[in-house]
């Protein structure tokens, strides 16, 4: 027998619930989480739109008993006949008709809160550096941020720029202590022996950040999918006999792009594949354009060496 099916649109305060024709409210909050189970029976599969942080708690309350599937609120976006007003009472319902063909399953580990994490600490990592090289301008010192070159600027006549300098800098050493941890941890929560760690430019950090976003591969029964997914597929626009470039998507997993970005800077210089891609492209490809188009390669070589569990081979 067919598994009951079920949508849930989730809000910040409260869940909308489509099931077997009917809706209910539940709050969102674990009182509401122990309504939706009495509602819903055991092995249902239940739709779940992906809202941020807001759908996680109630998600890992119903996995393990029941089918539950996250979906991509523009997968909902693109979903035909999902026009006209928009509330919640429709979204849950949709969700409810677009679960049995459509979704991932719901995954979440300590592993992938790692990688947020991780987004998050190098962001500000960049962000300080950035403020810095500022400061070290307005001091009249170039911004290098060497340690003889910071070693100058802090015997420095007292300022309020000097000040904000030395603020900085230990918030950039706790920042970095901070990024260290966090990739020790992500290092021990993933399969250490994993095909991915074949595969030149990738090392143990990317590579453990790729996986525990990635979860289960074979959930991408294509590598166009996958693509999409790690948000760098790209955007063509066609007119008459024109066809232009308009950069990637963006519409994938923000962390995972960031992944592929920062492997492709390596990649370019000790895999032989991206290296000749490289070669290849650079003379119609120019500066972050022709990264993305090397982080596009790297992922579907990645894709390829984890669904079909082959090391990486540079002849294929």
């Amino acid at each position: 027998m067919e598994a009951p099916v079920a949508g849930i649109d989730v809000s910040k305060d409260k869940l909308v619930v489509y099931f077997q024709g009917k809706f209910y409210e539940f709050p969102n909050d674990n009182q509401g989480f122990e309504g939706v189970k009495r509602l819903l029976p055991k092995g249902c599969k239940v739709g779940i739109e992906s809202t941020g942080i807001y759908h996680i708690n109630l998600a890992k309350c119903l996995v393990g008993e029941y089918d539950v599937r996250v979906i991509n609120p523009l997968v909902l976006k693109k979903f035909k006949d999902f026009r006209g007003k928009k509330s919640d009472w429709n979204d849950a319902k949709k969700l409810a008709e677009l679960v049995v063909n459509m979704g991932s399953e719901f995954a979440t580990s300590d592993a992938r809160e790692l990688t947020s994490q991780w987004d998050f600490v190098v962001k500000d990592i960049v962000r300080v550096k950035n403020r810095l090289r500022r400061d070290l301008t307005l001091l009249g010192y170039n911004d290098s941020l060497s340690k003889k070159n910071l070693s100058e600027v802090l015997k420095g006549k007292d300022s309020v720029v000097l000040a904000e300098v030395k603020f900085l800098l230990d918030q950039l050493e706790r920042l970095e202590a901070r990024k260290r941890e966090i990739e020790e941890g992500l290092e021990d929560l993933v399969p250490k022996d994993s095909l991915i760690f074949t595969i030149p430019g990738i090392g143990k950090t990317l590579g453990s950040i790729i996986l525990a976003r990635v979860g289960d591969v074979r959930r991408f029964v294509d590598k166009r999918k996958f693509v999409a997914y790690c948000g760098l597929d790209p955007v063509v626009e066609s007119s008459g006999k024109s066809v232009v470039s308009r950069g990637v998507s963006k519409r994938g997993d923000a962390v995972l792009r960031r992944a592929f970005y920062l492997a492709a800077l390596s990649a370019i210089r000790v895999n032989p594949v991206i290296k000749r891609f490289y070669e290849e492209h650079k003379s119609r490809l120019k500066g972050k354009k022709l990264i993305i188009a090397c982080a596009r390669k790297l992922a579907v070589i990645t894709w390829a060496v984890l669904y079909y569990n082959k090391p990486f081979d540079a002849n294929e």
